[in-house]
Formats: C-alpha cells, structure tokens, sequence
C-alpha cells in the first residue's frame, strides 16, 4: 500500500487536513480530516510502501493499547485511505 502522490498533509489550527495538491484533485464532496493518531500514521508512511500491520506496529511504538486494538484501527485506517482514494493497494 502506498498514499497517493499530489496530496499533503496539513495542520490547520487543531485539525491535521489531507488537501490535494492540484486543482483536478479537489473534490469540495469530500474533505478528509484526520485526528492526531491518524496524522502521525500519515507522516510516518509518507512516501513509503506499508501495510496495516506497518501501522499496528507504529500505533503499538507510540501509544499504550493492546495488539487487537491497534491492529483493528490499523485496518480501518488503512480501509478509510483507500476508500477515500489518498492510498493504494
């Protein structure tokens, strides 16, 4: 897996915004927001292949939760990237 080149992540205030980098990227339907967790997995595959158990393993590095836990947001994170096409198969 891998996110989609053209588009950055971006702090606004509190809220970490995906935004696309070219005018035919911009679809004003959606706008893709991420929580801080979520931002940190982007920066840390930005430019990487990955897959879900690469982001286990980093929300297990950062933050005190259990494997199931992190595996579990690990695939729906994953899921969420490529259903709202910023990541790859």
């Amino acid at each position: 897996m891998k996110l989609v080149e053209g588009f950055r992540l971006r702090q606004l205030g509190g809220e970490f915004i995906v935004t696309p980098e070219s005018v035919a990227q911009i679809n004003f339907n959606k706008l893709i927001s991420l929580n801080s967790s979520a931002a940190y997995l982007w920066k840390s595959v930005e430019g990487k292949e990955f897959t879900a158990d690469t982001l286990k393993d980093l929300l297990l590095d950062r933050y005190e939760v259990s494997e199931e836990i992190a595996a579990h947001d690990a695939e729906n994170i994953a899921r969420t990237w490529v259903e709202a096409g910023i990541a790859v198969e």
